[in-house]
């Protein structure tokens, strides 16, 4: 069983507890709490933390230093960022923190923005871009590339000190943008990604999926043109809001025009290709730099998937067996989709442990809408088409074609197919798939098996080999061979 590990994140707006469980890599989120004590507000004021929020903020600390000591939780990392960090009196804040217990390091400004960084690139690997973490007291700026993060720098651009520095209309605000950006010597990222972090961030996402009715709510890995963006943005930005987005707070909701005015001066001088947006992020990046070498190589995405589906009670191994077996018949184009196969049959093949009447809707909202790392809408919609299909579903998903193309999905239907087949034919014995082969013989698809499973080949079977054949293109074709033939 993986042990329990916290991060507190003591922001400018929200104080906040998160206790992890899960694999190392794809770590799941056991307790998340959050104290809105805004630190940063008084900071922005007049300099100084002011005595309601550290005592709001104490509060909750105490609360949680308590929570951990019942729960055992002894891998904690405590963090202070920006309002802790510019205030003149952050320092005999973070001495009343220490009393509690709590362990608490005060991150630079360079510090807060490469570990954010850090969380992107544990989220997306081999992400290549620009970061833009906006908290309450600050806008944190670094270039990703890879493993690489550089030229992390801090700006006072927090959601706390957006409205103030709006007063004096647009124009004067984007050109203070701007003059910060320069004294940074900010100037890359143009045709890049911009990954945005940061829950003013992913209010905004949330806002633009309702808006456009979007097949999935997780916000994590939603993607948007720098165009649309912009445009989201410059309506946003004038207040006039619609007020029933599901999963974004009244307080979220009324900083979200201050959000959208600071992105889309970020988008006019940074000309990203697309902005990307993470979930992961500071904390996230702490859990990560924690890793082996080794650990931080692992898979997110099907180490996550194997997880869920082992608690399910199936095994990743009886999956991968599936997934070499099922190979030739449904290809996967390239190593990126060998995994999203692989992570569909782990899915498909768990949803059987569910209810009957469930396991079709409950296999599809899995791919949709559980928090999967290192996947994006595409290869959520394949997977999503596989374990429809391997219901025996032939369901169409029309809201899927707004995140895939129609030939991606066909690639993920016969996916779902080739894992049906698999599934009944073999009746989950691995030896019945160690006696038989998938190949592809000029314009036939044929299932070779050895004498004594031949009778396993059944009605059903046939017709589950007709529907895969049908939908690669090819004949079925049924073929018993002796013990001395070769299965391929």
């Amino acid at each position: 069983m993986n042990a329990e590990r916290a991060v507190i994140d003591i922001g400018s707006n929200t104080v906040r507890l998160v206790i992890f469980g899960g694999p190392a890599r794809a770590p799941s989120v056991l307790l998340n709490e959050k104290v809105t004590a805004r630190l940063g507000k008084g900071v922005a004021d007049n300099g100084r933390l002011t005595n309601k929020s550290m005592q709001a903020a104490l509060a909750a600390l105490a609360r949680y230093a308590a929570i951990l000591r019942l729960r055992g939780v002894e891998r904690v990392e405590t963090v202070a960022t920006a309002a802790s960090r510019d205030a003149e009196n952050g320092a005999e804040f973070l001495d009343a923190v220490r009393l509690l217990g709590l362990d608490v390091r005060l991150l630079s400004g360079e510090e807060e923005a490469l570990t954010s960084a850090t969380g992107v690139i544990a989220a997306f690997p081999g992400a290549k871009g620009i970061v833009a973490d906006i908290g309450g007291g600050s806008l944190e700026l670094v270039d990703i590339d890879g493993e690489i993060c550089e030229h992390g720098t801090s700006l006072p651009l927090g959601t706390l000190r957006l409205p103030q520095m709006r007063e004096g209309g647009p124009a004067k605000f984007v050109r203070r943008v701007e003059k910060l950006l320069d004294m940074a010597d900010w100037c890359g990222g143009e045709n890049l990604p911009l990954y945005l972090v940061g829950g003013s961030h992913r209010a905004l996402a949330h806002y633009a999926m309702h808006k456009l009715h979007w097949p999935f709510d997780d916000p994590h890995g939603f993607t948007m043109s720098s165009v649309d963006a912009l445009d989201l943005c410059r309506e946003m930005e004038q207040g006039q809001l619609a007020t029933d987005v599901p999963m974004v707070s009244s307080s979220r909701l009324t900083m979200l025009p201050d959000t959208a005015a600071l992105l889309a001066a970020l988008l006019t001088q940074l000309r990203p290709s697309k902005v990307v947006f993470s979930s992961w992020g500071l904390r996230e990046g702490l859990l990560y730099r924690q890793l082996t070498r080794h650990e931080q190589a692992e898979d997110p995405l099907l180490a996550g998937v194997k997880e869920f589906t082992e608690t399910l009670g199936c095994p990743a191994k009886f999956a991968e067996l599936i997934a070499r077996w099922t190979a030739i018949a449904a290809p996967a184009a390239g190593d990126g989709r060998k995994r999203l196969r692989l992570a569909a049959t782990m899915l498909a093949l768990a949803a059987y442990r569910t209810e009957p009447n469930l396991r079709a809707e409950e296999a599809v909202e899995w791919a949709l809408r559980k928090r999967w790392v290192g996947v994006d809408g595409e290869g959520r919609a394949m997977i999503a088409a596989a374990v429809c299909a391997n219901t025996g579903r032939n369901a169409q998903l029309p809201e899927l074609e707004r995140i895939a193309s129609p030939a991606s999905l066909h690639e993920g239907r016969a996916w779902g197919l080739a894992i049906r087949l698999a599934r009944r034919f073999s009746a989950g014995s691995p030896d019945a798939l160690a006696q038989s082969a998938l190949s592809v013989e000029g314009n036939q698809l044929v299932l070779a098996m050895r004498k004594p499973i031949s009778v396993l080949f059944t009605n059903p079977a046939e017709k589950d080999l007709k529907a895969l054949a049908q939908v690669v293109g090819l004949d079925p074709a049924m073929r018993v061979i002796g013990a001395d033939g070769r299965l391929s």
